[in-house]
């Protein structure tokens, strides 16, 4: 299994970095591999969002985005989709003065053989300019 984690600094206050994070349907308007992003499903603190991104080629999975520990945590953990066997994570936000530090853990197993090298930088890889799709988006709504 691949994993993957950082630690960022944003310019904004925790509710406002909650926000945009349980913001799915908007995920396509600021991160550039998700194609769409829609809520299938909701319960009292469980959104079941369906993703199409495109990262080498286009797949589609389902997460269960468990929102019951917020505005401090959001956790995920897979329902099904064409790539992955795992895919869980979560971000944990705290509040440091005016600014936020996130941690960001992701955990995946994918459906046919990846070699672990492959797999843990497919992981990776992404998280830096995801990072930064989070702090221009936060200046576009500031």
């Amino acid at each position: 299994m691949a994993a993957a984690q950082t630690t960022e600094t944003f310019n904004c206050e925790m509710e406002d970095f909650y926000k945009i994070i349980t913001d799915y349907e908007s995920y396509s308007d600021f991160l550039p591999e998700v194609k769409s992003c829609k809520i299938i499903k909701k319960t009292k603190k469980k959104k079941l969002v369906e993703y199409k991104v495109s990262i080498v080629k286009e797949f589609t999975y389902r997460l269960w985005m468990d929102e019951s520990e917020g505005p401090n945590i959001l956790t995920w953990e897979l329902e099904s989709g064409d790539l992955f066997k795992v895919s869980n994570g979560r971000w944990e936000l705290k509040p440091n003065g005016k600014k936020l530090e996130a941690t960001y853990w992701v955990e995946a197993k994918f459906k046919m053989f990846v070699p672990g090298p492959v797999s843990k930088k497919l992981v990776s890889v992404n998280l830096p300019n995801m990072m930064k799709a989070y702090k221009k988006r936060i200046k576009e709504l500031s």
